[in-house]
């Protein structure tokens, strides 16, 4: 027997419930992972709420890092007592073992950390599609970050700047911002009491930026829109102040003819070979001390709850991580 955390009926975090759960047999194709760090996002408490629904009851969580300890028939790739990681489901990670799709998992270099690794695969590999696929950061770029001082906004801060880009970040507090800088932020926005939109265009000498990478939704859309210079593209990838409203598409061509696209990582990692590369170019990234892995906090595994709280009230920096 094992311990996760489960819920049976969507709501706050009040309906989390640690239960002992059987794991039985590792199935085909699959192999068993043992977790040493649990990683921990908002898309979690998207799931807890219904917001993206599952169906229920189920576990909860899209991201681990551990040691197989059992590998079920057909799977090749691993044997047990090898280190992994794995991002984006399926949900279950909250968990002190489970079983995951062989498929799904990548092998974990030595120079990276079990801590390390939760903390940086989901919120990572996004940085790595936004960076490098959904708009390829070019030297000389100015781009906006939302959320500069968050799990995502970290990493992509350090690796825009590597790239050559000049960043901009929107935070909430003078301590955020002063964070967001010392991780490749040039231009660090205190939101709560300055005007994204203005100053991204002081920044930018009235021209506006590319591209716009924004995990908030509802309260920073159509600033973000009015940030974008003419045939700029609009990257919405969260929802931490709640979904964003229908949208007239004329608001689009009122605007320069711009882009709009909502990505997931599960889109960009649906081929193994894509999540292959995706990580190694992580890896890479992250061993050569370009992009530092921030794990601000940790919290036992069983309160996941209280850590949930501590996420959706922007009280964390960095990356959040549960441990077994």
């Amino acid at each position: 027997m094992t311990h996760a955390i489960r819920f049976h009926q969507t709501g706050g975090p009040e309906v989390l419930r640690w239960e002992e759960v059987s794991l039985g047999d590792t199935p085909p194709g699959q192999v068993t992972v043992r977790h040493e760090a649990v990683g921990l996002n908002f898309i979690d408490i998207y799931h807890r709420t219904g917001l993206y629904p599952l169906p229920l009851p189920s576990g909860l969580g899209l991201e681990g890092a551990g040691v197989v300890t059992a590998v079920g028939s057909g799977v090749t790739e691993f044997m047990r007592g090898d280190r992994v990681a794995y991002a984006g489901g399926p949900p279950g990670s909250y968990a002190e073992a489970r079983h995951m799709p062989a498929d799904r998992l990548v092998k974990l270099p030595d120079a990276i950390g079990f801590k390390t690794a939760a903390a940086m695969m989901l919120q990572g590999l996004t940085a790595q599609y936004l960076l490098r696929r959904t708009y390829r950061v070019q030297p000389g770029d100015t781009i906006l970050i939302h959320a500069a001082a968050g799990g995502v906004g970290l990493i992509a801060c350090q690796w825009a700047k590597a790239l050559g880009a000049n960043v901009i970040g929107t935070v909430s507090s003078d301590e955020k911002a002063v964070l967001a800088r010392t991780h490749g932020c040039d231009h660090p926005i205190v939101y709560t009491r300055e005007n994204f939109t203005e100053r991204v265009r002081e920044i930018t000498n009235g021209e506006g930026v590319p591209v716009v990478y924004d995990s908030i939704g509802k309260d920073t859309f159509f600033g973000s829109l009015d940030c974008l210079q003419p045939l700029g593209m609009m990257v919405t990838f969260g929802n931490a102040s709640g979904p964003v409203p229908p949208l007239d598409l004329l608001e689009l061509s009122k605007r320069g003819s711009l882009f709009i696209t909502r990505p997931t990582l599960f889109s960009y990692t649906a081929k193994r070979s894509d999540l292959l590369a995706m990580a190694e170019e992580l890896f890479e990234v992250v061993v050569s001390g370009k992009v530092k892995i921030e794990v601000n906090q940790t919290y036992p595994l069983k309160d996941a709850a209280q850590a949930q709280i501590d996420l959706a009230a922007r009280k964390t920096t960095g990356s959040t991580v549960l441990l077994p």
